[in-house]
């Protein structure tokens, strides 16, 4: 088990990320009603998952795979979409996948045209996902920083409105509705656990949560940018490869991650990818969930031990996302 890393001890100052999500979950609400789902949120005794924890534990799974386009970045890029006017040559994406089945999904909602910037690694699946959605696909280099690279590119010679997978404001306060529709579901969680790459969601979510809630960041041993990045003391790239590399894809945290986390995230935890494989595995095999590599790393965090729940706390598992083939889930 790898220690926690802690943040630094003078974080910069924070914007209102609380009053920012609640801007988003309006601007949605009006702009594109219906769009967005409600998805479930399960309490469970930790036994469900064969878990001998503290007396009084509760798990809270948020089913957030169950999202348009099958993550939670739906939210955050269509309050991107809805807080700008959109020229004619539509909107543009980087992404693993994820954000670009999400900008996609919106774009085809509100009637705009959509390009996404694919690395080499991301899957079949979420390639066939995007052209199903009218997005015009383009597959470049095998990471996600030489997709990005080749999108920014075209965003300067189309004018295109830009959405960045992780690290844009609209974005970050878009993924704080889920904290928004947790609370509002089960009440406020003493512990929420999150994966990471780009720090779009850990960023919405500890914005959301600020101190009433123990944000904890959970990142893949072959993937750690947040863990590396409070090693060094600010933002690094790193190498990233690994079972979760086509949703935790990221070199380097975003500066708006960085910052809320170093205010509001105590703990970043690394998981192995054995762990997140057999977590991954567990869920579809005895709860029928088909969720992606990302999406296993709560509960590998709880199967290894790398967290440990207080007794009686009420711990929120964030199943982020779904876009895989069941086929691998064997």
């Amino acid at each position: 088990m790898t220690p926690s890393i802690h943040p630094a001890s003078n974080p910069a100052p924070a914007a209102d990320w609380h009053a920012d999500a609640q801007a988003a979950a309006q601007r949605i609400a009006a702009g594109a009603p219906g769009f967005l789902r409600e998805t479930p949120l399960w309490k469970l005794s930790p036994a469900t998952f064969g878990l001998a924890l503290a007396p009084g534990v509760e798990l809270w799974l948020k089913l957030e795979h169950l999202q348009v386009g099958g993550s939670f970045k739906a939210r955050g890029m269509m309050n991107r979409l809805l807080a700008h006017d959109i020229p004619a040559s539509g909107v543009v994406v980087a992404s693993g996948g994820n954000a670009g089945i999400a900008t996609a999904a919106a774009a085809r909602a509100l009637g705009v045209r959509c390009e996404v910037f694919l690395p080499g690694v991301s899957p079949e699946a979420k390639r066939a996902k995007l052209r199903a959605l009218g997005a015009q696909v383009t597959v470049v280099g095998e990471m996600y920083a030489e997709a990005l690279a080749a999108c920014l590119a075209r965003q300067r010679d189309s004018g295109a409105l830009l959405t960045h997978a992780y690290d844009q404001p609209e974005v970050v306060a878009g993924a704080g509705t889920l904290g928004i529709e947790i609370e509002a579901q089960g009440g406020l969680p003493d512990t929420v656990l999150v994966s990471v790459g780009g720090g779009g969601l850990i960023g919405g979510l500890a914005g959301w949560f600020g101190e009433r809630s123990r944000v904890v960041a959970l990142e893949p041993e072959r993937a750690p940018t947040l863990y590396r990045a409070r090693e060094a003391g600010e933002p690094v790239d790193v190498d990233v490869s690994g079972v979760a590399a086509d949703s935790l894809g990221a070199r380097r945290i975003g500066d708006i991650a960085w910052q809320v986390t170093q205010e509001h995230v105590r703990d970043a935890l690394l998981l192995d990818d054995d762990a997140i494989r057999a977590a991954q595995v567990w869920l579809w095999k005895e709860m029928k969930l088909g969720v992606e590599a990302a999406a296993a790393l709560p509960l590998a965090a709880l199967q290894t031990g790398a967290y440990v729940p207080r007794a009686g706390d009420k711990v929120c598992l964030i199943v982020c996302g779904a876009n895989v083939d069941p086929a691998t889930l064997q």
